[in-house]
């Protein structure tokens, strides 16, 4: 019973015997109000009605009031503000949303809002030039859990990592594992020159290459070496980055190889493709503000007319030595994409790809010619602490953090939680003691105990009131017991999961359940903290099985509903 979508479907069930556009029905939107006064849900259709058809949005909502008092569980209607309508349900109605909770309706727990759109999630995609560190988690767990939302709320969803092993890091990746082999082989060690990677991890890469090749790679030309191993180095750091992710419970669906676009002649077609639209031309770019574009050159070269998607500038495509520059990659992975047949492209980036928005958001309009939807997200950056002194991490300098030390330290359901617990463009502070501390001040403790608590009002039924434990165990249950204020708030914020599930699936923030998860254990905390000073408020009442009972259902309502949300967040 999902209670938003039915007063919404019963709101247009009435509502067009005056106003019969269903397109109109389809913009209007039910939500929790902020302020509990106006009401249990408020709609904004008389606005809706009003911006479309020319008129006064309160006089809109005056001719609804009469029509929407006459659904069954609505109980008051009233008028706010330029012309809101705010509805009061009948108590019966949101006791009815535990039974539907308990009894694991669909509706409840899963939505359609998705309905088989093909969505393309791509996340993380670090250079395979080493081990995950513990920077790149925060990017990882957010696409993650924003995959789960979204298949959970009825898009077809493919989870999708980019292999950036095109390019100059990798061409510094394989002479550090040369010169990794050369140590292994000799069995004398080698200095790493400044620039190189002189990462522990590269020295097993070394042991394999001596294992495989023996002394044949010291006999060959070095370019000639190089490319022998290549390919070699890459897959043992894609099979580190691989452990490193099923370390944090993200497993891709797909591993996309960036070099597979340049062998494959797809950069020429997206390029082809884009010219024959008239959206590549010579030119020359101005020199570019503050930071140097290492793209720009003070010359004519091939650009992208950008602006003409709302970019800041046309783009470069090509170098002076005829090389692509990142962006012509681009335009071959998403024309892939777009040609693979997905609807929308949601892509995770770092914190420093914020530039590359719009100008990615460019090549999928022009190549899809706007049919194609874009979400692109950047997650801001996460300061790590212990023992109160900051963690600095590179992997260019061979000190770094791995994902696996921190799992192994703090646990990954830690990671996932705390990733979490801030909007994704805002600076995340993860603190290694506070996370471990048992205490309501970390906020992972605090809903799990949340929902130990509630395994434990079972058990303690089962022990000490046997009757109302086998009499909610039968499900004979008389749900309008539960009356007091603090039981019905909470009660209407178990509802509000459907809403919540589909709201972070629409404006692709996963960090929305953490909200809200976090918000049901501190309403639960606070009842069970009244029934330790008021015996009105405990759970299990020896005097008044009915009473009981009903809190029975309630307990396990807010535990199937924590669960809920764990499961979607892969914790």
């Amino acid at each position: 019973m999902n209670i938003f979508q039915e007063l919404k479907n019963d709101l247009a069930a009435v509502g067009q015997k005056l106003y019969a556009d269903a397109e109109i029905w389809s913009l209007a939107n039910v939500e929790a109000p902020k302020d509990p006064t106006h009401g249990d849900i408020s709609s904004n259709i008389a606005m809706i009605v009003a911006s479309k058809k020319g008129k006064n949005p309160r006089l809109v909502a005056e001719e609804f009031k009469e029509l929407f008092e006459q659904i069954p569980y609505v109980e008051k209607v009233e008028i706010a503000g330029p012309g809101f309508i705010n509805f009061t349900i009948k108590l019966e109605k949101w006791h009815k949303c535990i039974s539907a909770i308990l009894s694991d309706s669909e509706d409840f727990w899963q939505s359609n809002i998705g309905a088989g759109e093909r969505v393309n999630v791509e996340y993380v995609s670090a250079n395979p030039t080493g081990p995950m560190h513990i920077g790149h988690a925060r990017g990882a767990v957010f696409g993650d859990v924003l995959a789960n939302i979204l298949q959970k709320s009825g898009y077809e969803v493919t989870k999708e990592y980019y292999i950036n092993d095109a390019g100059s890091q990798i061409d510094i990746l394989v002479q550090s594992a040369f010169l990794r082999y050369k140590e292994a082989h000799t069995g004398k060690a080698v200095e790493i020159p400044e620039g190189l990677y002189p990462g522990e991890y590269l020295k097993l890469v070394g042991v394999k290459l001596a294992e495989k090749y023996q002394g044949k790679l010291l006999e060959m030309e070095q370019a000639d070496a190089y490319q022998e191993i290549r390919q070699f180095t890459i897959d043992q750091m894609m099979q580190l980055i691989k452990e490193d992710l099923a370390e944090m419970g993200v497993h891709h669906d797909v591993f996309f190889s960036e070099q597979s676009l340049h062998d494959g002649g797809k950069i020429e077609e997206a390029i082809e493709l884009l010219r024959k639209k008239n959206l590549i031309y010579k030119g020359t770019l101005p020199a570019p503000k503050g930071k140097i574009d290492e793209d720009w050159e003070e010359k004519e070269q091939m650009l992208f007319k950008s602006t003409d998607y709302g970019d800041d500038q046309d783009r470069p495509v090509q170098k002076s030595d005829d090389s692509w520059t990142y962006l012509a990659a681009d335009f071959a992975y998403a024309k892939d994409k777009i040609d693979r047949g997905f609807q929308k492209l949601v892509y995770i980036l770092g914190a420093d790809h914020s530039g590359y928005i719009k100008r990615i958001k460019a090549v999928i309009d022009a190549l899809s010619d706007g049919k194609v939807q874009s979400d692109i997200r950047t997650n801001q950056l996460v300061n790590f602490v212990k023992s109160g002194q900051p963690v600095k991490m590179s992997k260019r300098s061979g000190n770094f953090m791995t994902v696996r030390d921190v799992s192994d330290e703090v646990g990954r359901d830690i990671i996932r939680f705390i990733m979490l617990t801030r909007r994704s463009d805002m600076i995340l502070d993860f603190d290694f003691d506070r996370v471990k501390e048992q205490s309501k001040d970390n906020p992972v403790f605090y809903v799990q105990y949340a929902h130990v608590r509630t395994k434990s009002i079972l058990n303690n039924a089962k022990e000490n009131v046997p009757a109302a434990y086998d009499q909610f165990m039968a499900r004979e249950i008389d749900l309008s017991r539960l009356v007091t204020n603090e039981e019905i708030q909470l009660i209407k914020l178990l509802a509000a999961w459907p809403k919540v599930l589909s709201s972070a699936a629409m404006s692709c923030e996963p960090q929305k359940i953490a909200y809200y998860l976090i918000d049901v254990a501190s309403k639960f905390h606070s009842i069970w903290n009244l029934g330790k000073e008021n015996n009105n408020y405990r759970f299990n009442i020896e005097d008044d099985i009915e009473l009981t009972v009903a809190r029975l259902a309630l307990a396990e309502a807010i535990g199937k509903v924590i669960a809920g949300g764990f499961e979607v967040m892969g914790v």
